[in-house]
């Protein structure tokens, strides 16, 4: 008997274009926290629920029937408005809610349809290294082939060589997929590095795709969104999300801001994705948008507190450390306390010291230069990363 699905010869169930992701590193990792009782600085999510205004507001939608029934497709019209409003009021881009805002089921599914949309088999998409590893995954499914430019760690930080990004760049290049500020190094991009990429795309009519949603979260230099650079509103995708700015990661809420014939395009590609999500949670984050300054900054200097407790805890352990400009994330370099195997390192990390973390070389396509970064992140209480600090310590000994 033939076996289910497999037809005439030996073809694997898995579609080929996936077959290089497996379980990703993060759903590894955090089981292996459950499982040992360790304290999780791997996946990137909070272990405290956002401002109380917000829950309440999701609950009075809830309660109200707003948003219980299929939402509209581009998302509600109080959240369109309040992210042109975000967009508008921070960084002087004007958007017509109505055409030029769509909300999607968080970040990860406005990268995909925004590479399923654009992005045609034999197209090549250049990506930051490391990178999320849904670009990855997302690249692959549209049939597009990855070219990345890996940012290399000097000085104290990572850095983008402009050099290497125009030599990135064929007759086949459909588009660069950008991180600004970045996972997981930390790395925020500058005006200078921004405009030199926007230079680029113009002179080449390239596509751009931007993952911004760390826009909050930067504690040296500045966000400027690439959207806002000459000739770049037309040709850019931004992609916001609730999850990073709010601590409600498992609401999935996220945006995309775009000319009007890009955001078309991508809503073609999303309403086969998931067609509408998370409802009544899109009124309360159209409410948390028009929080005061206050929040932001106030968010903005509790994770940099939190940063600055991390940071030296960890170089204390041993650990190089390249402190991040922006994110919740620290990579560091197993390299001083004798290791080089990033992956080994975390695996055995839990019953070493009873802490999680991820190894970035999940995120390279060129493996050996990220095997031996390790990353942590740091939206967790206070009390919690004083622990994992005084755990860490035993890797000095």
């Amino acid at each position: 008997m033939t076996a289910p699905g497999r037809g005439p010869g030996t073809r694997p169930l898995l579609n080929r274009r996936l077959a290089e992701f497996g379980t990703t590193i993060f759903a590894e990792m955090s089981a292996l926290a459950v499982a040992t009782g360790s304290i999780n600085l791997g996946q990137g999510f909070p272990d405290t629920d956002g401002p109380e205004q917000v829950r309440e507001a999701a609950v009075r939608a809830l309660r109200d029937g707003r948003g219980n029934q299929y939402p509209p497709g581009p998302g509600v019209p109080e959240l369109r408005t309040a992210i042109a409003v975000h967009q508008q009021d921070r960084y002087a881009l004007a958007y017509d809610p109505d055409t030029e805002v769509l909300v999607t089921a968080g970040a990860t599914e406005a990268i995909a349809a925004a590479l399923l949309a654009l992005v045609e088999p034999g197209d090549e998409v250049i990506a930051l290294e490391p990178y999320y590893d849904s670009y990855a995954a997302s690249i692959a499914m549209a049939g597009g082939t990855r070219v990345p430019v890996t940012l290399r760690p000097r000085d104290g930080a990572y850095h983008l060589d402009l050099d290497e990004l125009r030599g990135a760049v064929t007759d086949r290049t459909r588009l660069i997929l950008l991180n600004t500020p970045h996972n997981p190094t930390g790395t925020v991009l500058t005006r200078e590095e921004l405009a030199a990429v926007a230079a680029l795309a113009v002179e080449r009519g390239l596509l751009v795709v931007t993952d911004e949603v760390y826009e909050h979260l930067v504690f040296d230099g500045e966000h400027t969104p690439i959207a806002s650079f000459p000739g770049m509103r037309e040709r850019t995708v931004t992609i916001g999300s609730a999850g990073k700015t709010f601590s409600f990661t498992g609401w999935k809420v996220g945006w995309i801001t775009a000319s009007a014939p890009l955001v078309t395009a991508v809503r073609s590609a999303k309403q086969f994705l998931t067609y509408v999500s998370a409802g009544p949670f899109q009124y309360a984050v159209a409410e948390a948008l028009a929080l005061p300054q206050t929040y932001f900054d106030g968010l903005r200097e509790d994770l940099r507190a939190k940063r600055d407790l991390l940071v030296p805890g960890l170089a204390a352990a041993g650990f190089e450390v390249y402190q991040p400009a922006g994110t919740y994330f620290v990579t560091t370099d197993i390299r001083p306390l004798g290791e080089t195997d990033g992956f080994a390192f975390c695996r055995a990390l839990p019953e070493r010291c009873g802490v999680v973390a991820i190894p970035n070389a999940v995120f390279y396509d060129h493996r050996e230069q990220g095997a031996p970064f390790v990353r942590f992140a740091f939206c967790k209480r206070t009390d919690v990363l004083d622990e994992a600090v005084a755990r860490l310590k035993q890797l000095a000994r």
